[in-house]
């Protein structure tokens, strides 16, 4: 079954505005795509269901009051611009290939989208407090919460898209970590779990604390 726009805003009840900013989005997405490789060519023509849908799935997870969001390996900006266009106040994506910097930057223009990009490391920014933390197929989940801890406290959630080695990532991260996790069917990948964290410290130290 095709999945495009109309078949989005019935899933996610989005407004119009909101609908039309994600489709400037599509089409920046699908031009600079023929410059550089920005989504993996086979989804190219699932873009909706694939990296839009899947990305706005992690919004009604996230508190009511969250303003601050990081996205780390943010590349072609899912889920970071997708949540920026639906409403998250202050988004920052880190991302150190200065191509997809560029994208992002276009892109986010083309939006509408207040966001700050970070051209670096992640190991390389200064830490700032966060509300909100995401990934998207970067790294195993042990390092994630690596990447993630000097930008967390107790109260930041975690949200991790992950695929079937779900359970694996999950239980070699507890060798190093103490995690109280939460993990939510995907829409988009019967196999794939979204992976909410709140509160996790290193599991070498008897403090449940991350700040």
């Amino acid at each position: 079954m095709a999945f495009g726009p109309e078949e989005f805003i019935k899933s996610t009840d989005v407004s119009r505005e909101t609908l039309d900013r994600l489709v400037v989005y599509e089409e920046i997405l699908r031009k600079w795509q023929r410059k550089i490789n920005l989504i993996g060519p086979k989804t190219v023509d699932e873009i909706w269901f694939r990296h839009i849908y899947d990305s706005a799935q992690i919004f009604p997870y996230l508190p009511k009051n969250a303003k601050t969001l990081i996205d780390m390996g943010s590349g072609a900006g899912f889920p970071a611009l997708v949540l920026s266009i639906m409403g998250v106040p202050d988004v920052h994506m880190f991302e150190s290939d200065s191509r997809k910097c560029a994208f992002l930057r276009e892109a986010a223009r083309s939006t509408g989208s207040k966001v700050t990009i970070h051209n670096d490391r992640i190991e390389s920014i200064p830490p700032f407090p966060a509300d909100i933390v995401t990934a998207r197929a970067l790294a195993p989940l042990s390092q994630l919460l690596e990447y993630a801890i000097p930008f967390v406290s107790t109260q930041t959630l975690c949200v991790f898209q992950k695929g079937k080695q779900y359970k694996e990532e999950l239980t070699n991260a507890n060798y190093v970590w103490h995690i109280n996790s939460r993990e939510i069917e995907s829409l988009t990948d019967r196999d794939g779990r979204l992976v909410l964290i709140k509160g996790y410290s290193d599991a070498s130290e008897p403090s449940g604390k991350t700040d």
